[in-house]
């Protein structure tokens, strides 16, 4: 119609950790845009690459294909990629931009970079990887020692981002969950983004229904505000 504006595109939400075919399968049906599998051991959510090359085949061509990784030397690059044939990476180690860079060329896939946040000077250092990775995933940064690079279920203030203009270039994780996504994607204007532990019923287990939750949370907070949800009107 004249004068109003046009449907903002769709949020683009990420299942991450996932394990078993039945919480894949929960992601699909959800309708999740990527899901991630983990292969770092130290994680609860960590799969072997037989059984995340039988998740990722499960997921092909039904939503894009995350693999995880932390740290990887060339040798580990080559078997992930062999064997789950991600549509992505997803770096979340302490990789430098020249690693990050090179893990591209290697793999010959898309790269998202994750980057910690606790304070504004962190954004810069997540602005020295904008032209070597794909994407940004901006996430709590741990704190001291700290057995994970992510996926703790800490959120970190999303006012550090709000109005940077990095929206389209970043995925918003940390801490996220069904019941506080929308306010996430209001106060950073985030256009994707990504949870593990926050649909979780404990670590590394997902909950069905809180994937669910996650996904409709996130599609409604992309409603444009004008313009009412008529699906449970009397």
């Amino acid at each position: 119609m004249k004068g109003m504006s046009a449907d903002p595109a769709p949020i683009l939400v990420k299942i991450c950790g996932l394990s078993t075919p039945e919480t894949l399968a929960a992601s699909l049906a959800a309708g999740a845009d990527q899901v991630g599998l983990v292969h770092f051991p130290r994680s609860p959510r960590h799969v072997d690459l037989a059984r995340g090359g039988a998740l990722s085949r499960q997921a092909r061509g039904r939503a894009e294909r995350v693999a995880l990784l932390v740290d990887p030397d060339d040798a580990l690059l080559d078997a992930v990629t062999a064997a789950l044939d991600p549509d992505w990476l997803q770096l979340h180690g302490s990789e430098s931009p020249a690693r990050v860079a090179a893990i591209r060329a290697r793999s010959g896939r898309p790269v998202m970079k994750a980057v910690g946040i606790a304070a504004r000077d962190d954004l810069a250092r997540a602005a020295a990887y904008a032209a070597c990775a794909d994407r940004l995933l901006l996430d709590a940064k741990p704190g001291p020692g700290a057995a994970l690079p992510g996926g703790n279920g800490h959120a970190f203030d999303w006012t550090l981002i709000a109005g940077t203009g990095l929206a389209a270039r970043f995925m918003l994780s940390g801490g996220l969950t069904p019941e506080t996504v929308a306010r996430a994607i209001a106060v950073t204007g985030a256009h994707a983004v990504d949870v593990s532990s926050g649909v979780e019923s404990v670590p590394g287990t997902k909950d069905p229904d809180r994937i669910a939750a996650f996904v409709a949370a996130a599609r409604a907070a992309a409603r444009p505000p004008h313009v009412a949800p008529t699906a449970h009107r009397p």
